[in-house]
């Protein structure tokens, strides 16, 4: 997730404070070093839990040889520097390569200090920044055995990148995927694609960017499609009964729309708040909950639709109020 640190906005509120917490309490406990989950990869946990981390960030040592992969480096905190630079003395293994799944603080932010660890190490990114190498979709990177294979699979983020374990079907599933509960997408649509592609991938086992091993991810990741899908038909549902009721209550408004390419005539639109209010009940009357937490999921579904050509919106009156309708 991005940060230790809950962003202004989503997942701010009192209300969903309170649900993280309680998810955080159901948390399975994780080992700040894990070397027993693959004879291919050892986690290490950044030592950043938190409501959005879950037990914090996972990063991964790939390889069976002295000179290994590392995918993230967590937050940037001196446990996590201090357990993986002492694992690598004690082991006399290096690391070649950093493969970064995207740009999160608390997946890049030991970068600096383990390159004052090693210098030599290469550090990946998808669309790089000053001192990285890029990482193109189906590149592989090698090392004694391990194969992975990037997979560009944007929607948590902008630039979010998976890779597959070749040797043993896993995939590391960075944000997109996550060991507990389901994970939050910038761009919903362009994540809703890339769990499709990641279901199709084959792969039997996922690991992580936060939460516990995913021992069968095929049935996670079409779990969390399922939970897109039915977002995304609980909202059309409430736009299509908005069509058929002219006598609503509510604060739908009737918009001028063409209807053949010439005749002007009128939908009924639905404000984000009226579609909140249809979804939610009581929690979205709320106004902090539903500012904070709500609108942005319902927002991110309308623009999901109206990408799909399912839905269109128009601003209304003085305030410039977008309300929305089905496109007939």
């Amino acid at each position: 997730m991005s940060s230790s640190t809950k962003p202004k906005g989503f997942y701010s509120s009192s209300f969903w404070t309170d649900y993280l917490k309680t998810q955080q309490s159901k948390l399975p406990m994780l080992r700040d070093i894990e070397d027993r989950i693959s004879p291919r990869v050892v986690c290490f946990l950044g030592g950043n839990p938190g409501d959005m981390q879950l037990q914090g960030t996972n990063t991964y040592l790939v390889g069976t040889g002295k000179s290994r992969i590392l995918i993230d480096t967590g937050e940037g905190l001196p446990l996590w520097i201090m357990n993986i630079a002492g694992y690598l003395d004690d082991h006399d293994i290096s690391i070649s390569h950093v493969l970064l799944t995207h740009w999160h603080g608390d997946h890049t932010g030991g970068v600096d200090d383990l390159l004052l660890y090693n210098s030599k190490i290469l550090v990946h990114k998808h669309s790089p920044t000053q001192n990285q190498r890029a990482i193109d979709d189906g590149q592989t990177f090698s090392t004694e055995g391990a194969t992975l294979k990037a997979l560009f699979a944007p929607g948590h983020a902008a630039d979010h990148t998976c890779f597959v374990l070749e040797e043993e079907l896993a995939l590391f599933t960075g944000d997109n995927v996550l060991g507990h509960g389901y994970s939050v997408a910038d761009d919903l649509g362009a994540y809703t694609r890339s769990l499709r592609l990641m279901g199709r991938l084959g792969c039997t086992v996922g690991y992580p960017g936060h939460g516990d091993v995913i021992r069968n991810l095929p049935l996670v990741i079409k779990r969390y499609i399922s939970q897109r899908d039915l977002r995304e038909q609980q909202v059309f549902a409430a736009l299509a009964r908005s069509c058929h009721c002219s006598g609503m209550k509510g604060g739908h408004v009737d918009i001028p729309y063409p209807v053949d390419g010439s005749q002007i005539g009128t939908v009924h639109g639905l404000s984000v708040a009226d579609i909140g209010s249809l979804l939610y009940g009581e929690v979205a009357k709320d106004a902090a909950t539903f500012e904070a937490a709500l609108k942005p999921l319902v927002n991110q579904v309308l623009f999901m639709l109206a990408e799909n050509s399912k839905v269109g919106s128009r601003q209304v009156g003085f305030s410039q109020t977008r309300y929305w309708f089905i496109k007939t």
